[in-house]
């Protein structure tokens, strides 16, 4: 009765439901994909020989750490901040050593019965690390260099993502900008980024020339509509001139030189298919022209078909639900295995088909008002590290669900993320359960105010 008392006082009982209704919801689309008919059920989950099973026992291990974390002195937290985050930075930098390839990404540690992603759980890390620096009361927020070093949180562990080839996974640490920007980075780094998105896209939809002459008339527009200012303050000139110097200088050469030289062509290739644009590498350009000269298909069509066959196949199995949907375990296009990494990456193509435009929008509303519970739990917060972790945990959860949704129904790249709580992955399912246990302990404890 103790134990009791002590695991349920303080908690917020919305979120835990909530992660219950979500583990709930994956384990059944992973088992929609992956049962068949003429399967014994209890002989396959005894004997670990499927991946519902083995997400089961997942299931079963997060839900022992999630009573773990209930039961912890939410003091824990701050006094292991640092040594965790210096823990999650030798993870990654042991998968050089011991780790494990797996789809072309060197990330992976095996230990045994599932292999752990550090470049996933590093996350936990680097969101009480954060939180620990920005409740400092030495750190002073307004000043750059606090800003730096705050960056520099999520910006190391992005270099070791990339190094290991996990592109996806390194971009969901840009979410760290969310508690950052709600504790009082300047709005001036989020125009810049969003700007530089715009230039990112802008450079892949129009033709170079021409969208060096768009930019050159924004500048002069600019320069005339400000003409009074700039005749009163001479800097202005030379701010306008050196931005437009540098918005040029990033799509004639910037942008090619990632293309051809930093990103693999299959990266290259899912994002230019995103925006609907044909792309060579120019090492194929000879190939292609060849192929053409002999009258065979394409090299460019062949690797178009092949890049977009995933992206496809995905919109063919959720459209095919309709509104109401198939039906459990009815999904022709996920049972007939023809969607690549359907109990993964792209699990949502089982709630699409199964059932339909009016479960994918409950799920899409549930992960809203978790998110939404989430935020409102960080505002009612006494302590900065409380408030900023709960902001982290936000900002990861919205960047996994609105680039994992997107990317199944051919909005965003495929990057290879994961589905909160509903895609397969020992890795995955542990991560997101210690996120959002340690908040529910720390909002339990929200009287103490934790430096």
């Amino acid at each position: 009765m103790h134990n009791e008392a002590v695991i349920s006082k303080g908690v917020d009982w919305i979120i835990v439901w909530l992660y219950i209704i979500f583990i709930t919801i994956g384990f059944l689309c992973i088992f929609s994909v992956e049962h068949r008919s003429q399967e014994n059920i209890l002989q396959s989950i005894i004997g670990l020989k499927k991946n519902y099973s083995k997400q089961l026992l997942f299931i079963g291990i997060s839900i022992v750490a999630a009573t773990f974390l209930l039961l912890t002195d939410s003091k824990l937290f701050t006094a292991t901040a640092n040594l965790s985050y210096a823990f999650g930075l030798l993870l990654m930098m042991a998968t050089f050593v011991v780790g494990r390839e797996i789809n072309g990404s060197k990330s992976w540690i095996p230990l045994g019965f599932f292999n752990l992603q550090p470049v996933e759980t590093c996350k936990v890390f680097t969101a009480l690390a954060l939180a620990k620096y920005l409740s400092r009361s030495e750190t002073d927020f307004d000043k750059t260099k606090s800003q730096i070093i705050a960056a520099l949180f999520a910006l190391i562990p992005i270099g070791f993502s990339l190094l290991q080839n996990e592109t996806g996974l390194a971009l969901v640490y840009f979410a760290f900008l969310f508690p950052m920007y709600r504790e009082g980075l300047p709005p001036i780094y989020l125009i810049i980024g969003f700007s530089l998105a715009v230039l990112f896209v802008a450079t892949i939809l129009i033709e170079k020339n021409t969208l060096a002459i768009i930019l050159t008339l924004i500048a002069g527009a600019v320069l005339y509509f400000m003409r009074r200012i700039v005749m009163r303050n001479k800097s202005l000139l030379l701010i306008v001139m050196g931005i437009w110097i540098l918005c040029v200088s990033i799509q004639r050469f910037a942008v090619p030189y990632v293309f051809n030289h930093v990103l693999h062509p299959y990266q290259v290739e899912r994002i230019m298919n995103t925006f609907g644009v044909d792309y060579v590498p120019e090492s194929k350009v000879a190939a292609v022209e060849l192929d053409q000269q002999k009258g065979a298909l394409s090299t460019k069509k062949k690797k178009k078909e092949k890049s977009d066959y995933n992206v496809k196949q995905s919109k063919i199995a959720i459209g095919s639900g309709g509104f109401w949907g198939k039906g459990f375990l009815k999904g022709t296009q996920t049972q007939g295995d023809f969607v690549p990494e359907q109990h993964t990456d792209f699990i949502f193509t089982s709630v699409g088909e199964n059932f339909g435009f009016w479960g994918s929008a409950l799920v899409v509303l549930l992960y809203l008002l978790f998110l939404l519970r989430i935020v409102f739990i960080a505002e009612r917060q006494r302590s900065t590290f409380s408030r900023v972790y709960a902001y982290s945990v936000a900002g990861i959860i919205f960047f996994h669900v609105t680039i994992n949704i997107c990317m199944t129904i051919g909005l965003a790249p495929v990057i290879g993320i994961t589905l909160p709580l509903l895609s397969y992955g020992g890795s995955s399912l542990l991560t997101f359960t210690v996120l959002i246990f340690i908040l529910v302990r720390l909002d339990a404890d929200r009287q103490m105010v934790l430096r």
